[in-house]
């Protein structure tokens, strides 16, 4: 899945300060998603787990060290997501609380508009019932 060019996904790592950005990022979106019914049913309750492997494939999507395919091989996304039913309502709900973390945690522009078209792209993506 190549939505974002290379060279734009080394500048948002760069722009929006590394992986510690992409680590308050991904708390405020679980945080989030604790609290959303639908979507914390299809995580364990410990998110420690889930919190390390997203911060690591974002930064490394957005063109950070590649310590993600390092620790888990390919991303391979959308199977990876097979176990869960994620319909339109799934992906609208992921995607709210997605970029309201992105507001939460300052993300600026231009990486912001990187990041929320990947983001709404990604989500659709994984759309599968």
């Amino acid at each position: 899945m190549e939505l974002v060019s290379p060279q734009k996904r080394s500048r948002v790592f760069d722009l929006v300060g590394g992986l510690p950005a992409f680590e308050r990022l991904v708390g405020a979106f679980y945080d989030r998603v604790k609290r959303d019914e639908a979507l914390s049913a299809m995580f364990p309750e410990d998110m420690t787990g889930p919190k390390e492997r997203l911060a690591l494939f974002l930064a490394q999507f957005f063109g950070g060290p590649p310590e993600y395919s390092l620790r888990r091989g390919h991303p391979r996304l959308r199977s990876r997501h097979l176990p869960f039913a994620i319909g339109q309502a799934e992906r609208d709900a992921w995607l709210a609380h997605m970029l309201a973390a992105l507001e939460e945690v300052g993300i600026g522009e231009p990486a912001l508009a990187e990041m929320r078209a990947y983001f709404d792209d990604a989500s659709q993506f994984m759309i599968n019932s």
